[in-house]
């Protein structure tokens, strides 16, 4: 059953009833938002060709308007093939969606290792065919022990955000590997060290460098990498490796069999935790304060997901310390009501979204933040508060930059945040044969994480996640200010939705940083209120307002 525990919305929300076999739609957004993109971007796993019941079988549909792929049993989609073969072989092999999102996420940290890894963190949703219940576990980066709120504070100024990302200040412990060892004994069932196979195997076979790898790399700065991570990825000149050069990780491969075998007490306990804790404690740049203690006592946490109705649908997601469900289900829920067109993109609809966007991203900035922390009101979503804020926009005029409501149940307000988000990141959306299904975002933060590589991965930057000022300028505690064991406010929002008689419809997430939710409403508004597929909704230009300018991507013509 869907869980609305924490928040205690007031909006109806049915509960789930077995989910149809015949799943409809499983998306995932553009894997550079914003930027070029071609569905050939995505990753897929199917095969076309008739095959034994139990196995996957799919059909391709081609034309010059449409590139659908339909599954009848089990799909898994990344951001890179290697990754979605990784999971379909796992799949085929009799695994669960957790085991192959398990497989799928090593692969990843191998082939795009400047957006997720086991040196960073993740949310996933878990829906259980069985059971019938949707639960959300939290595998989120956490502050050392001996972090300050001022962490990010120089001479009395808060840091540049580039200068404060590389090095060890900016990493936090690991969650990642705890979050899906913790899914695994509950929901997986193939051995846990067969899931580390195809990276192993990779990993020491190595894999041609991809030109948006290459990219990536030519827009960094050589010098904010640490010695392992330069001599990865770059030449003795210090120019990126070619495209196309043989990347192999016999590093990672060691590390990832040292965790098959030993489960991820190898990562948090032992050599390999000194080991991160020391490269922390002594990099070439911002010195962290991150000790083998931290690493050992991390907790993965399951939380009680969100859940909204919106129009005959119910949309589920992740809750705090992500600000992404609650961020989207006050978009939604102020949108509702509203006439959007049937029309994609049209501009009355672009206005109506835009606004009721400002309203929400002002609201995420000033309420949001880890819920074990610090108090969020529980009046985010009453539908009284809400009808206030829609009552603010207007339909010929923008409001400009909105500012945050004062909802019910808020006991005091926070100080006005003034924290800075990059782009970054991966997501995994998976459905077993069985019906269970998985939506899994990860990340290291900013591309390269903090440019810190231990034992074949890079390590996240996840702290700059945190508001580098503690207070604001009238001496008000802002909710996402560093403290110690605290996870910092996530965009990331691994969402699933549901049908009027609780069968699953949507599996989706995306990369992008703040802009995640922008994406996210994107696919469910597009589908929802005008009928897109996943191919249309893949190629619909991405917009939006974060309380800002209304954002509007160019979109080339794919060949």
């Amino acid at each position: 059953m869907l869980h609305n525990h924490r928040f205690q919305l007031r909006v109806k929300s049915p509960i789930l009833s077995s989910m149809t076999q015949n799943l409809r739609t499983i998306l995932s957004l553009p894997l550079l938002a914003l930027a070029s993109f071609c569905i050939a971007n995505q990753a897929a796993a199917f095969d076309p060709r008739a095959e034994p019941e139990g196995a996957t079988s799919a059909a391709l549909e081609n034309s010059s308007q449409s590139k659908v792929i339909r599954a009848r049993h089990h799909m898994v989609v990344s951001a890179n093939p290697h990754a979605s073969e990784a999971g379909r072989a796992i799949l085929r092999r009799g695994g669960t969606a957790i085991d192959a999102a398990i497989a799928v996420q090593m692969v990843l940290n191998l082939v795009e290792p400047q957006s997720s890894g086991i040196g960073g963190g993740a949310f996933l949703l878990h829906w259980s065919e069985q059971t019938r219940k949707l639960t959300s576990f939290d595998g989120r980066e956490t502050a050392p022990l001996a972090a300050k709120p001022t962490r990010f504070m120089k001479n009395g100024k808060p840091m540049k955000f580039r200068d404060a990302v590389p090095g060890g200040l900016s990493v936090g412990t690991p969650g990642v590997l705890k979050m899906l060892e913790k899914i695994h004994k509950r929901h997986g069932r193939l051995p846990w060290a067969q899931l580390f196979d195809p990276a192993i195997k990779l990993a020491m076979r190595g894999f041609a460098l991809s030109s948006r790898l290459h990219a990536l790399l030519q827009k960094a700065d050589v010098h904010s990498f640490g010695p392992k991570a330069q001599a990865y990825f770059f030449d003795k000149m210090g120019d990126p490796k070619p495209v196309g050069t043989l990347l192999k990780n016999p590093a990672f491969a060691q590390t990832l069999s040292g965790i098959a075998r030993n489960g991820s007490d190898y990562f948090y306990r032992g050599p390999l935790a000194k080991q991160i804790a020391k490269t922390v404690q002594t990099s070439h740049a911002n010195k962290g304060d991150m000790t083998s203690t931290d690493l050992a006592t991390y907790k993965a946490l399951e939380r009680d997901p969100i859940c909204i109705s919106y129009r005959t649908y119910n949309i589920c997601g992740m809750g705090p310390p992500s600000s992404g469900m609650l961020t989207i289900a006050q978009v939604l829920k102020i949108i509702e009501p509203l006439d959007l067109g049937s029309t994609p993109l049209n501009q009355t609809a672009l206005h109506l979204i835009s606004e009721a966007e400002k309203l929400a991203y002002a609201d995420r900035k000033r309420y949001m933040a880890d819920h074990d922390f610090i108090e969020i009101p529980q009046g985010l979503l009453d539908a009284r508060y809400l009808a206030k804020r829609r009552a603010l926009i207007k339909p010929h005029k923008t409001m400009g930059k909105a500012k945050p409501g004062t909802p019910p149940a808020g006991k005091k307000r926070s100080g006005i945040d003034a924290t800075t988000e990059n782009n970054g990141t991966s997501h995994i959306s998976i459905i077993d044969v069985q019906g269970n299904a998985i939506s899994m975002t990860s990340s290291i933060e900013g591309a390269f994480g903090a440019r810190l590589m231990v034992s074949g991965f890079l390590l996240n930057n996840e702290l700059t996640d945190f508001s580098f000022r503690p207070t604001d300028k009238q001496d008000r505690l802002i909710a996402n200010r560093v403290e110690p064991l605290k996870r910092p406010r996530s965009s990331m929002a691994p969402t699933m939705v549901f049908d009027r008689h609780g069968r699953l419809h949507m599996v989706v997430g995306s990369p992008g940083g703040s802009r995640i939710i922008l994406y996210v409403l994107k696919t469910i508004i597009g589908h929802i209120n005008w009928g897109q597929n996943a191919r249309s909704l893949t190629h619909m230009p991405n917009f939006g307002s974060r309380n800002g300018p209304l954002e509007l991507e160019k979109v080339p013509e794919c060949k």
